[in-house]
């Protein structure tokens, strides 16, 4: 009995809200199910066609899901010693590490993928397989149930933030006009913008300079 894995992220880009990494895991044997139910990358998915699959994966993987929040990506894209994406695979490591599979498949963040995976590979308390690759996501279907479960987690998360707060940020990535808008109006205010975000650095010093130019 070989236990693959898949793991990829989301929200990964935008300026506000969590980053979300999930692990997938099931006998290599049962990968075809994964198919049949029509998992594939959820970019490629509605919400709605996520929302729907994310029991069925469920049921068929065993998971686990890594919420990282701002303040912790705030910390390592400004820390010396780590970044964006060393912080991704100290948590591939953690999934790995807890789950145990045989050999897992990473999407992987970097641009070289050799010194990611060495990373990952050094940090393990055993010895699985390693299979990171630039859009593992669209090319392996257990990947691909990682990223439906990321996703989904992800967008509840977001739907969690504009209803605790009562305000619409849009999706939260830095190219949307509404969160333009809502950044420039509100940097001030709220725990769930990346404050390491060139964009949420922008509205800050933008604001700044506004008040400056007041006296």
């Amino acid at each position: 009995m070989v236990l693959i894995a898949g793991i990829d992220e989301a929200g990964r880009g935008p300026v506000i809200g969590p980053l979300v990494i999930a692990i997938t895991v099931i006998e290599e044997d049962n990968e075809g199910k994964l198919r049949e139910i029509g998992v594939r990358d959820s970019k490629l998915l509605s919400p709605k066609q996520r929302e729907a699959m994310f029991g069925p994966v469920s049921k068929l993987c065993k998971h686990e899901i890594i919420i990282i929040e701002p303040k912790e990506i705030d910390a390592a894209v400004e820390s010396e010693s780590s970044n964006l994406n060393w912080l991704e695979a100290d948590k591939a490591v953690i999934l790995i590490n807890n789950l145990r599979p045989d050999i897992a498949f990473i999407d992987c963040p970097s641009n070289n993928i050799q010194a990611y995976t060495e990373y990952i590979r050094e940090r393990l308390d055993y010895k699985p397989k390693l299979v990171v690759e630039h859009k593992a996501d669209v090319t392996y279907p257990i990947v691909s149930a990682a990223s439906i479960l990321a996703k989904v987690t992800r967008d509840t998360q977001i739907d969690r933030l504009k209803q605790r707060h009562v305000v619409n940020f849009g999706s939260g990535y830095p190219a949307d006009p509404l969160t333009q808008e809502f950044l420039k109006e509100h940097w001030k205010e709220y725990s769930f913008f990346r404050k390491s975000w060139a964009a949420w650095k922008n509205a800050a010093n933008a604001k700044k300079q506004k008040s400056l130019g007041e006296f």
